[in-house]
């Protein structure tokens, strides 16, 4: 792997590899192979896994402050002090203003937003988290929240993934979820988010939310649910809490679910992947609940119910025709 030209005394060892992973990370080239190294490396030792969450916060204010230089540049007061000081430590050697941080492909490792969160979990995990003891979130698999406050505001941002969010505000001031493009505000009320592939959902289970999205804006009360995603707001209706929520009691349930619907919220789940390679097999509809430590009951369901060829690959890949 490169590493960065700029090899001053004053930055860690550590600092330094963790800014070249970022770059390489970001720079369109990287392989699974370089992942496994990564997670590799930061499992090495503490400060390797310090220094690296460090070096994507460094990353992604550079962004931020790279994309407003940008926007002043263009009535001539520019200013290169961020962008001298990034490269004497190091960062961004070949990098310019504004790079947008994308998901790998085919979600091989975490994006660097997904890295940089105060609290992640990884495929198959769930974690409970006490944010004082007004708030607590259950975060469901492949999910990473960030967490901070604005004037005393207690604001959450689900960066992507689901959590069942419990709030019980004693002030006026309600918690703030960000979500998507849109954010939810609850004094005292317990409901699922969640954020996956640019489509934001939100369950109310108790109480009742305030949802935001740019102009528009809707209120749900317990059973109650509602989607939005870019450009798009107001997908809602009703729903069964237990059905919703079933992933916290290790079940997963669908209910007139598509096949290639069912197998995207199992790869959340299951280690390797499923790839339905079959179209007319993709849209056979599914009304199962599954085990979460099972998962491969599901491999079996499809070949019995829908006479589907099921096709191992080394690395947990699996086809389905």
């Amino acid at each position: 792997m490169t590493k960065p030209a700029d090899q001053s005394s004053d930055i860690a060892p550590a600092m330094r590899e963790a800014i070249a992973w970022v770059v390489r990370l970001q720079s369109g080239e990287a392989t699974t192979l370089d992942a496994e190294e990564l997670v590799r490396w930061r499992n090495e030792r503490p400060e390797n896994a310090a220094a690296f969450e460090q070096a994507v916060r460094l990353w992604r204010g550079f962004e931020a402050v790279g994309a407003s230089e940008a926007e002043s540049s263009e009535y001539g007061h520019a200013d290169s002090r961020f962008t001298r000081r990034a490269v004497l430590t190091g960062a961004i050697a070949a990098g310019g203003a504004g790079v947008m941080i994308v998901r790998p492909p085919f979600d091989l490792w975490p994006s660097l937003r997904e890295l940089s969160a105060d609290y992640r979990t990884g495929k198959g995990e769930q974690r409970q988290v006490k944010l004082g003891p007004n708030i607590s979130l259950r975060l469901n698999t492949l999910t990473s929240i960030a967490v901070e406050s604005k004037a005393g505001q207690p604001r959450i941002e689900l960066i992507s993934g689901e959590a069942v969010i419990d709030v019980a505000m004693s002030s006026q001031d309600p918690l703030v979820l960000v979500a998507g493009d849109g954010q939810v505000r609850a004094r005292r009320a317990k409901f699922d988010a969640r954020c996956i592939d640019g489509v934001t959902s939100i369950t109310c289970l108790e109480g009742s939310l305030d949802i935001s999205q740019k102009r528009n804006t809707a209120q749900l009360d317990a059973g109650q649910w509602l989607a939005y995603s870019l450009g798009e707001f107001g997908k809602n209706g009703t729903v069964d809490p237990v059905q919703a929520t079933s992933w916290e009691s290790g079940m997963l349930t669908f209910r007139d679910q598509t096949l290639s619907t069912v197998v995207d919220e199992i790869n959340r789940y299951r280690p390797g992947r499923i790839i339905v390679v079959n179209a007319r097999l993709a849209q056979r509809v599914v009304n199962a609940t599954f085990q979460v430590g099972h998962l491969d009951n599901f491999l079996l369901q499809a070949r019995q119910l829908f006479g589907a060829k099921v096709t191992a690959l080394p690395g947990g890949i699996v086809l389905l025709g």
